[in-house]
C-alpha cells in the first residue's frame, strides 16, 4: 500500500497509528515548509528520527544528555572522522565510561523528541517509503508507539485550541492597562520570562518565537498563559523590528526577578 499524501488531511498521529497497526518498516519522510523529517521504523516500532540538519551525532546526542563531559566530547568528536556512531557507542560501553543503557536511553528521548516535534507539523508533504532504511552509521532504538500516539493525540486537541484562541501569530502583544491578577504574586517559568521580555506592540508573536526559539505551538502556550494571567493582551503589530532585551534576558535569580517585576509594573502603570 502506498502511503502518501498532505499533512492536512492526515495527522502525524494518525500516520503514526497506520505505522503501528500494520507494523510497517520502512521510513516516513515528511518535506515541511523549510526542513524534511525523516523517521524510520522496523515492525511498527520507532528506530530512528531526524529532522533537517540538526547535529545528531552521538557525541552531541550524549552531551545534551549529560551523559559524558565538554572533554570526553571534545575527544569523541576527534574520533567521530574515523568511526562511525555504532563504532564510538562501542567504544564508550568497553572502555567503561558508559553502560548499553546509557547510550540507547539518550538516543531513544533524542529520537522521541524529533517525533513530539513533528505533532506541531500542520502543513507539508508525506510518504512511507519501504525501501529506504536508517543510515547504517547509526544506532537503532525500539520505542513502541502507543504511548507517542496518545501524546499527540493529545496535543493536537491541544493544537486546535490555541490556534482558536491565538488565530494568528502575527498580532503583538502589549501589556494590559489593568492586569486581572497581582503581578507581584505571578510565578513564571523561564519560558515565560523569556517572552516578557519581549512584549511590545512593536514585536509580533511570530518574531518573539523566532527570536526565543520557539515553535508555534510552544509560542502559543506560553502567550495564552500569559492572556489568562491578565497580563498581556493582543494587538496590532506597530511594524518595527524586536528589540533586544538584553538587560531584561530571563533569570532564575530571585532578587533579579523581583527587579524586572518591578520595571514591568512601573511600565503597565504608565500606560
Amino acid at each position: 500500500m502506498a502511503l502518501k499524501g498532505n499533512l492536512r488531511d492526515f495527522t502525524i498521529t494518525q500516520l503514526l497509528n497506520l505505522i503501528n497497526l500494520a507494523c510497517k518498516t520502512g521510513t516516513l519522510v515528511i518535506e515541511g515548509p523549510g526542513e524534511v523529517a525523516r523517521t524510520a521504523f522496523r515492525e511498527g516500532k520507532l528506530a530512528y528520527a531526524q529532522i533537517g540538519q540538526h547535529d545528531d551525532a552521538l557525541p552531541t546526542i550524549l552531551l545534551k544528555n549529560r551523559k559524558i563531559s565538554p572533554a570526553q566530547h571534545k575527544f569523541l568528536q576527534e574520533k567521530a572522522t574515523t568511526m562511525n556512531d555504532k563504532e564510538l557507542g562501542l567504544l564508550l560501553v568497553n572502555a567503561g565510561y558508559l553502560s548499553q543503557e546509557d547510550v540507547l536511553d539518550s538516543l531513544q528521548a533524542y529520537y522521541v523528541d524529533a517525533v513530539r516535534q513533528l505533532f506541531t507539523w500542520a502543513e507539508g508533504f508525506f510518504r512511507f517509503e519501504q525501501e529506504i532504511s536508517p543510515p547504517g552509521d547509526k544506532i537503532l532504538v525500539r520505542v513502541d508507539l502507543e504511548n507517542l500516539i496518545i501524546e499527540g493525540s493529545r496535543q493536537l486537541r491541544e493544537w486546535e485550541h490555541l490556534q482558536e484562541e491565538i488565530p494568528s501569530l502575527d498580532m503583538a502583544l502589549k501589556f494590559t492597562d489593568r492586569p486581572g491578577t497581582n503581578l507581584r504574586d505571578i510565578n513564571l517559568s523561564v519560558e515565560e520570562w523569556r517572552v516578557v521580555s519581549y512584549v511590545n506592540p512593536q514585536n509580533t508573536m511570530r518574531q518573539i518565537a523566532k527570536a526565543t526559539k520557539m515553535n508555534d505551538l510552544e509560542i502559543r502556550r506560553v502567550v495564552y498563559s500569559l492572556l489568562q494571567a491578565g497580563l498581556v493582551e493582543i494587538v496590532r503589530p506597530g511594524g518595527a523590528p524586536v528589540i533586544n532585551p538584553k538587560k531584561m534576558f530571563p533569570t532564575s535569580d530571585r532578587v533579579e526577578q523581583k527587579g524586572i517585576m518591578d520595571k514591568l509594573i512601573s511600565r503597565i502603570r504608565s500606560l
